[in-house]
């Protein structure tokens, strides 16, 4: 048991001194941000083609990480394999293209073979390396170094501090190119249409109206015992007060109607003008779903009537309509 806790202490302290040894290693990374990193950012802004993102290795991985990151962010991007490239791959690239080349040592013996035919082609070469002075960085039109970094393994071999820089500067630059794009959630959707995530930011209210097709209405003037009845029968435990244009002025739940009950005789012969709710949380049928999730979770509600642009109470909807939707 002794062992094991000592074990325990030991992983403990290796986890906290690569974190530490990596975070440190980004922090360095911030002072070293200059006009480069400025310039390839606007330059694959600009660009009219794809960025086609390379590595081997543990860059490779890194590199596809990037080239998706930049995909779904709104800046269209590959990943190639370098093997794969010298073997017909490269036939994706074109003038218009700017590949970017993830390298430590810069001198990758598949990624320099793909140079001369990426220079044939006509497309930009960006590279990130450790060593400024390598064979990649002095072929490349843009560099950004990340210098020589110390690795977080005590061999000092495996690749974790340099690919974590890596892995940072793409992250950093695709944030960088969201923002000048005005990439907005919406857009955002249109890239992630499947899972929860695509059901927050794709799925309309209207989508639920049409669903559940539930819209209990009741005029002031009506009397509790008709209310109920209405609540009752639309299975919401609420309805949407109007007026006689048929304008939302308030929501009566079945919890306005218990907490008026005591002391009062003849209740259900009483009118529900004094009980309802003149206030009512309200949502239109072109709000995203999780924006109602969100209201009724602020509110402290359960039900919310849908309103069209004349305040017109054109639906309501549940909080178990949303929740069964997988939110």
């Amino acid at each position: 048991m002794v062992k094991n806790l000592l074990t325990m202490d030991k992983h403990l302290t290796t986890i906290k001194e690569v974190l530490e040894q990596e975070a440190q290693a980004i922090l360095t990374l911030i002072k070293d941000v200059n006009q480069d990193m400025a310039q390839i950012t606007e330059l694959i802004l600009e660009c009219n083609g794809r960025i086609v993102v390379t590595g081997v290795g543990k860059s490779g991985i890194i590199a596809r990480k990037i080239a998706a990151t930049f995909a779904s962010t709104g800046t269209p991007s590959l990943f190639l394999h370098p093997s794969e490239g010298l073997h017909g791959d490269l036939g994706m690239v074109t003038n218009s293209d700017i590949v970017l080349a993830l390298s430590n040592s810069g001198e990758s013996d598949e990624i320099i073979s793909i140079i001369p035919s990426i220079k044939r082609i006509g497309a930009k070469l960006m590279a990130f390396v450790g060593n400024e002075q390598s064979t990649l960085a002095n072929l490349a039109d843009q560099i950004i170094c990340i210098g020589k970094v110390k690795e977080a393994c005590p061999l000092g071999v495996v690749p974790t501090t340099s690919t974590t820089l890596m892995l940072t500067l793409g992250d950093a630059i695709a944030i960088a190119l969201l923002k000048a794009r005005n990439f907005s959630s919406n857009d955002f959707a249109v890239y992630h249409p499947g899972g929860s995530l695509g059901k927050r930011l794709l799925l309309t209210v209207d989508t639920i109206t049409g669903i559940t097709k539930k819209n209990p209405t009741m005029k002031k003037s009506s009397t509790v015992r008709d209310v109920i009845f209405n609540m009752t029968k639309s299975g919401l435990g609420a309805t949407s007060i109007i007026d006689d244009s048929g304008k939302l002025i308030g929501i009566l739940t079945d919890g306005d109607i218990r907490r008026s009950l005591t002391g009062i005789n003849n209740f259900l012969d009483l009118s529900v003008e004094k009980l309802y709710n003149r206030n009512p949380i309200t949502i239109t049928q072109s709000s995203l779903a999780a924006e109602a999730l969100n209201r009724m979770e602020n509110f402290k509600i359960n039900v919310l009537p849908v309103v069209n642009d004349a305040n017109e109470p054109i639906a309501m909807i549940h909080l178990h309509d949303i929740t069964k939707l997988g939110f």
